[in-house]
Formats: C-alpha cells, sequence, structure tokens
C-alpha cells in the first residue's frame, strides 16, 4: 500500500476482529465499530469447529494459532448421529492427534481475539445507523451515538443484517424454512449425567426424518448446547398460539411435536436451565455476487451468511478477514485490494454456501439423508490446509 487509507471495519465477531488484527501486525490502522457494549455483554451461542483448511489459516496469519490451541477441544470432533428412537446411525470419533477442526466456544473466540487486537481498535456501543458513498472510493459512517466518520474503505463485517451489504448488492436474507430453539444445560455431568452421557465429548444429532430434529453440543466450563430444530413457517409460534416467553408453553408445543421420541431424548426438550430462544435459519441467495466498487467490500455472513450445516460461516469469515488483510497490506491502492479479495472469496464462498443450503434442506427432509462420512471430510480439511500454502 503506498499511501495509509483511513479504514473502518462495521463488526467486531471473528470476521471483524481477525482482518484487524493483521492489519495491525502489517502495520496498517484501522478502526473497528460494533454495537455491542462490550465484548461479552450478550449471549454469544455454541461451540464451532475452526478448519485446518480455513479458520485455522486465518489464526496462523494473525499468529494466534497457539493462543488457539490453549482454548481448543479436539475431542469435540465426535460426532453420532441417531434417529428419533435413539437408535445410533452412525458415529466419529477423532483420531488421536486428529486437530482438522477442533472445537472452540465462541464467546472464547471472540475474546481471544479481541485481546490480541491493540488497546481501543474496537469502539463497543457504536451501532451503524448508514452509510453513504461520497463517490471517489470514500464512505461516511453514522452511528446511533451520535458519532459519524468518513473514510477511505469501509468493511461490512456486520453479519446477517449487514447496513454495508446495500452499498454492493440488493440481496437480503430469506427464511431458510427450519427454526432452531436453543437451550442450555450447566453443570451438565453433575446435574444432567444422562444428557451428559448422549452428547459425549462432541456432539449428537438426532431426526425422525419428518421435519424435527435434536442437535447437541458439548462446550467449555461443563455446558451443553442444545438446538431444537423444525421444519416450520415462520411465525410458527404465533400460528400455534404459543408465548415464546412462557416456557411452560413452548415446553407442551415441543413436547407434542416430538411426541414418540425415545424417553432419553427428551429431556433436552424439558431440562433446559434457560429460556428457549428462537432462531429462525435465514440465508442469503447463493452464490451471491456483486459488481465491484471501490472503497467498500464485505467478509463474513455480511457476504456469505449460510446455513450452519458443514460449519463454513466462521471459518470463511476468518479466512475473508485474513486474505483482505494481506491484500490491503501488498496492493498499491485500495481498489486493487479488493478486486485480488473479491476475485478469489466470491466464488469459494458461492459454492460452499450452496452446499451448506443443500445440507440443511437434505437433513429436514422427509426420510433419513445419508450421514456425512466425517473421516473424509477431515482429510479434505488436511489437504486442503497444505494446498492452500503451496
Amino acid at each position: 500500500m503506498t499511501t495509509t487509507p483511513r479504514i473502518a471495519i462495521i463488526g467486531a465477531g471473528p470476521a471483524g476482529l481477525l482482518c484487524a488484527r493483521v492489519l495491525q501486525l502489517r502495520g496498517i490502522e484501522v478502526t473497528v465499530y460494533d454495537a455491542d457494549t462490550a465484548v461479552d455483554s450478550r449471549d454469544p451461542g455454541g461451540t464451532l469447529d475452526l478448519h485446518a483448511d480455513s479458520g485455522q489459516i486465518a489464526l496462523e496469519d494473525a499468529g494466534l494459532l497457539a493462543a488457539f490451541s490453549e482454548l481448543a477441544r479436539p475431542e469435540g470432533q465426535a460426532k453420532s448421529r441417531l434417529d428419533q428412537h435413539g437408535t445410533v446411525l452412525s458415529s466419529f470419533v477423532p483420531e488421536e492427534g486428529d486437530l482438522a477442526a477442533p472445537e472452540i466456544d465462541r464467546g472464547q473466540l471472540r475474546i481471544m481475539l479481541d485481546q490480541h487486537v491493540r488497546p481501543a481498535t474496537v469502539r463497543w456501543g457504536h451501532k451503524l445507523l448508514s452509510a453513504t458513498s461520497l463517490g471517489g472510493g470514500q464512505h461516511r459512517v453514522e452511528f446511533a451515538n451520535g458519532h459519524s466518520a468518513t473514510v477511505d474503505l469501509l468493511i461490512g463485517a456486520d453479519g446477517a443484517w449487514s447496513r454495508v451489504r446495500p452499498l454492493l448488492s440488493e440481496a437480503v436474507p430469506q427464511y431458510s424454512g427450519v427454526s432452531f430453539l436453543d437451550v442450555r444445560f450447566d453443570e451438565v455431568d453433575r446435574r444432567h449425567p444422562g444428557i451428559a452421557a448422549l452428547v459425549g465429548d462432541g456432539h449428537v444429532f438426532a431426526n425422525d426424518g419428518d421435519g424435527r430434529a435434536i442437535i447437541a453440543q458439548r462446550n467449555s466450563e461443563g455446558r451443553v448446547r442444545g438446538y431444537l430444530g423444525l421444519r416450520t413457517e415462520l411465525d410458527w409460534a404465533a400460528s400455534a398460539g404459543v408465548d415464546l416467553a412462557d416456557t411452560a408453553s413452548v415446553r407442551r408445543y415441543l413436547l407434542a411435536e416430538y411426541a414418540g421420541w425415545a424417553p432419553e431424548l427428551l429431556p433436552l426438550i424439558t431440562d433446559s436451565d434457560g429460556e428457549y430462544v428462537n432462531r429462525p435459519i435465514h440465508t442469503l441467495p447463493a452464490p451471491l455476487t456483486w459488481r465491484h466498487r471501490p472503497g467498500v467490500t464485505l467478509i463474513g455472513d455480511a457476504a456469505h451468511l449460510m446455513s450452519p450445516f458443514g460449519g463454513f460461516g466462521a471459518n470463511l469469515a476468518m479466512l475473508d478477514g485474513a486474505e483482505l488483510a494481506r491484500a490491503i497490506a501488498e496492493e498499491p491502492s485500495t481498489d486493487a485490494a479488493i478486486t485480488r479479495y473479491e476475485s478469489v472469496m466470491l466464488p469459494r464462498s458461492g459454492e460452499l454456501a450452496v452446499q451448506a443450503n443443500q445440507a440443511i434442506a437434505r437433513f429436514f427432509a422427509p426420510g433419513q439423508a445419508p450421514a456425512p462420512d466425517h473421516e473424509a471430510e477431515h482429510r479434505r480439511y488436511q489437504e486442503g490446509a497444505a494446498a492452500y500454502r503451496r
């Protein structure tokens, strides 16, 4: 980069923080804005598997593989798949030394990344209201707290409902036809031993081949997060007369929906230590592309929101951030950097978004879809990692 541009990243999730970290390692200043009041001000969600061919490459670029390894849970890669009667259809246990896709809690990852950008890099409590093109590649950003700034490079890392995306695309998230209800189990080994045994060190997936599923995953600190998945209308609760704020009302509805499921699976519905949180799954059209525009681009979910099946979203988000930061440091202008970055990111994310969206559709379609081959999956991650650096 021949001149020093004013760079703003909107969103302090894994994509935005990783991008900022790599930029700073390359001696480039950046400001990150986020609507949250602090890095840990809200429930960050469950656990992530960071793939050797994407998320881990980004962490290597950021000099954070060792820090990640201190928090990662390789044993969390274990997976089992059941039907609604509790019959085990398939299982996978990682071999000793398998680091293809270790797990880390989302909150731990975000805090780790925040700790490794310079102090005051992130401006917390800055909710973006508008982003406006001023011409010549410059943009003005205005925030709910009254702050505003003019920047030479605007990077939208602001997730599914990005306010930066409209500068590049008219695409908006679409409901996938599947909703998850988020549940949580604390001190699981002591208080919920049946659930602990069922989930083990990793994940358990159960579905009935008729649009209902239960997914549960081991997190750190003795916690299990669960997702009760339904193929249903977006307004299912209102249509069914269910008050989402009334735990007993939601539980009655779910027990009726999951009637006939194995008794050992039902505590994942009835015994949550928190409220049921409705999380409809939205996706962007895939593959999504846009015409290059000077001074603005997108990374992470803002660019390629996809279903969580396959675990590509956060991994691609971090790789996006690393690759964009490298391009900014190595190209002579921000325009050249954006062109280089988007020429690789758009086709890659488009292909994987299609796969992820097809995977969730198959899982919730009538009948039992074939279980993924996790051993082959891990080999692909490792082979992809080796090929990436050639």
